[in-house]
């Protein structure tokens, strides 16, 4: 199986918020979201990695969504399942032609979205898990709360650990506390291939529009990000609560 040199850092930033929200029990069977980008691929050699040591046991799968993105591939996704020893289930969908063909959709993400968390809780529970762990890291966190208090006038985020009693799963995101450039650094550094997005949607949405706003902010006003996650913390705002351990660094270099 193989091994990465560059997973410690990972593993402690991970262990820390499965820690910290309670994301892991014994006897627990977790299906990954794995699209194929760098966080989620990141997110399941974390995973795989605090298999082996973790005090409470469990199971693990990799689940990805074939779009049918004109362009797309899932090798590089395949190869590193081989390679880390994950099982991958592989569930083909009409998402994209349904929504760029069908639906010509003029604002795709939000569609798509909601298309792809269906059939990834479908297909967890059709593998055997009731845990479902996604990849949103520190930066997605705080670009949430941004674009909620911008374009809706709310203070809110996505949550640590979100129970859905309709479908009786969890959703777990054992990354919050990883800042972005780190799961950068770590497919960079181990060779990890991630190709090109093939959604022509990407790079153009709301997302990215705050990200680059913030990037702008942090170059004047260093720590910002991280100052925005704490207060998240402090208002235990959407489930978080504040870490009274060592604060966390959105600013790695």
């Amino acid at each position: 199986m193989r091994e990465f040199k560059d997973l410690q850092q990972i593993l402690s930033y991970t262990r820390r918020a499965v820690d910290d929200y309670n994301m892991i029990s014994d006897g627990d069977n977790i299906a990954v979201g794995v699209s194929g980008g760098k966080d989620s691929m990141t997110l399941i050699c974390a995973l795989k990695g605090l298999q082996r040591f973790y005090p409470k046991k469990f199971g693990l799968k990799a689940i990805t969504l074939d779009l049918k993105t004109p362009g797309g591939s899932l090798d590089h996704i395949k190869k590193l399942c081989d390679e880390i020893e994950v099982e991958l289930i592989i569930v083909p969908t009409d998402i994209y032609q349904v929504v760029f063909e069908i639906r010509e959709e003029k604002n795709p993400c939000s569609l798509c979205a909601k298309m792809r968390r269906g059939a990834l809780h479908e297909a967890a529970l059709s593998a055997g898990c009731h845990k479902v762990a996604l990849g949103h890291h520190f930066d997605d966190a705080v670009e949430t709360l941004m674009m909620n208090l911008f374009n809706e006038g709310r203070i809110g985020c996505f949550s640590p650990v979100t129970y859905l009693d309709r479908r009786d799963i969890t959703l777990i995101r054992p990354l919050i506390y990883l800042p972005e450039k780190m799961t950068s650094r770590f497919v960079r550094r181990e060779n990890i291939v991630i190709p090109p997005r093939a959604c022509k949607a990407d790079g153009f949405t709301d997302r990215t529009r705050i990200k680059q706003l913030l990037a702008e902010l942090e170059k004047d006003d260093k720590g910002l990000k991280t100052r925005i996650f704490g207060a998240m913390e402090k208002a235990e705002i959407s489930g978080f609560h504040k870490n009274e351990g060592k604060p966390i660094r959105g600013d790695i270099d």
